[in-house]
């Protein structure tokens, strides 16, 4: 028998990052940034939290590459002339106790709110399908060649900006229904160009954007990408779509590739999907993660509910070699010295199932900004939180962050 992966163990990255442990504490958007959309004394003490918690690497929350194009009100955007120093403090709390800190960056095509009043872009003009809350999504403008240009240059300023900051590497978003997955699935990129049809196509854009940053950043600078292993959605991009792109992603340098899937029309990433296929209570996208470890030999991280020892031992020792977080590090932030102490802890995670899916998955989206909130302030997690109480108060502030927004983005 091959020797058990330890879950606790070291892990070099391609790039020569060295990792502390193989426990990656996921992408949850905070919604803490301040009027200036900068990070400031919330999130300093919610990643200091996390880092001095014995996590090995912290991936942020989206860092948006243009400030005109957020997926919620509270977001932080690092552009070319963004004050510089927030994000340097940033760096400085993640990277405590030995951590890595990497910037996921993202832009969010026609995933932007129609009260925002910002850019909303995407390959086509395929608004999104959320039923009888589709208004609440701005209606997608096709993207030029101009569009794309700027879009590519944006992710590559962002790139070198977190390097400048003292960040550890960049995560390139392209899954959940961000832009870059929009142009990878064929429900959303009608093009007829070179930006459209075929997958190696519709790929081209994440291609270019690798390619750009990596051309961009010294190489000890960390480069991965996050992408769908599915979206979970009849017609979309799928298993045999991502395992085609994983393949030509190998050749590209990157340090690792996080499987995730869905999008906002199927919450997958919630446990929900939208074409009837069922996924595991935990480690929803297991599955799919082993069978395209077995087509690279880039080092392949998954996520999704995971809030057991076992579980995330077993996903170590079934392929991927990083196991990604997200949830349960909202309401435990130590959850690595927990489990350190106690094998058999389970982190406790407050759910919501109604049956209206859009407002299920934004009631759990507030249950959880709102534990990242309370830790942001210096409280503990509030493990019997109301969902109908968190999604009420999240809707409250986000619509006096969106005021604040529409008043300071002409600035």
């Amino acid at each position: 028998m091959p020797n058990r992966v330890d879950l606790f163990s070291s892990f070099t990255l391609p790039s020569g990052l060295t990792l502390k442990n193989r426990v990656v504490k996921a992408s949850m958007e905070e919604g803490l940034g301040n009027g200036q959309q900068l990070p400031d004394s919330e999130i300093f003490k919610l990643y200091q939290t996390w880092s001095e918690g014995g996590v090995g690497t912290i991936l942020t929350g989206n860092v948006m590459v243009d400030r005109l194009a957020m997926t919620g009100p509270g977001g932080i955007a690092l552009e070319h002339n963004t004050d510089l120093r927030p994000f340097v403090e940033w760096a400085h709390k993640g990277k405590l106790n030995g951590a890595r800190l990497i910037m996921q960056i993202n832009h969010p095509g026609r995933q932007v709110f129609a009260n925002m009043e910002g850019k909303v872009l995407s390959p086509s003009d395929v608004a999104l399908d959320q039923g009888k809350h589709s208004k609440l999504f701005g209606q997608p403008k096709a993207m030029t060649e101009e569009d794309i240009t700027d879009v590519i240059n944006r992710f590559v300023t962002t790139s070198k900006r977190a390097y400048d900051a003292g960040f550890d590497g960049v995560e390139i978003h392209a899954a959940h229904g961000y832009l870059i997955a929009q142009f990878l699935s064929p429900l959303t990129n009608k093009r007829h160009d070179k930006w459209g049809g075929e997958i190696e196509n519709r790929a081209r854009l994440l291609f270019v954007i690798i390619e750009q940053v990596k051309a961009a950043v010294p190489s000890h600078f960390s480069v991965s990408v996050k992408l769908n292993s599915a979206d979970f959605q009849r017609g979309g991009f799928d298993v045999d779509d991502a395992e085609w792109v994983v393949k030509k992603l190998s050749m590209l340098g990157l340090d690792f590739v996080e499987l995730s899937g869905g999008s906002y029309e199927s919450p997958a990433m919630q446990g929900k999907t939208a074409d009837g296929r069922t996924l595991q209570r935990e480690a929803y996208f297991l599955e799919f993660a082993a069978k395209i470890a077995k087509v690279t030999d880039l080092p392949i991280m998954t996520t999704g509910g995971i809030k057991r020892l076992p579980v995330a031992r077993h996903v170590v020792n079934s392929g991927p070699q990083l196991v990604g977080i997200a949830s349960a590090f909202a309401f435990v932030p130590n959850l690595v010295d927990r489990w350190q102490l106690d094998s058999q802890f389970v982190a406790q995670i407050k759910v919501v199932r109604w049956h209206d899916k859009t407002l299920s998955g934004l009631a759990n989206m507030a249950l959880v900004t709102s534990q990242l909130r309370r830790i942001g302030n210096g409280k503990k997690p509030k493990t019997n939180a109301s969902g109908i109480w968190a999604l009420l108060i999240d809707q409250i502030r986000k619509r006096a962050l969106t005021k604040r927004y529409i008043a300071n983005k002409s600035e």
